[in-house]
């Protein structure tokens, strides 16, 4: 897309069993592993609210992981 072109697609923000984020225009059918949050709409506006939900990039597997192996040390 050229740069002076505007980006008129509306996307849908997804996340997958890690709990991590993602955008998918909202024309194309959601990937398998991913499911739509609920949040939709042009792509600054998404990602705007994918900085203020996703605080903690680790995924979850990793979360448990360090939160079980805190547990154990405690």
């Amino acid at each position: 897309m050229d740069r002076d072109e505007e980006d008129r697609t509306i996307y849908t923000v997804v996340i997958n069993h890690e709990e991590q984020y993602s955008i998918w225009p909202d024309y194309k059918a959601i990937p398998a592993g991913w499911r739509a949050v609920g949040k939709t709409g042009p792509k600054a506006e998404c990602l705007t609210y994918i900085k203020e939900v996703w605080t903690d990039m680790r995924p979850l597997s990793l979360r448990r992981q360090m939160a079980e192996a805190q547990t154990a040390a405690s």
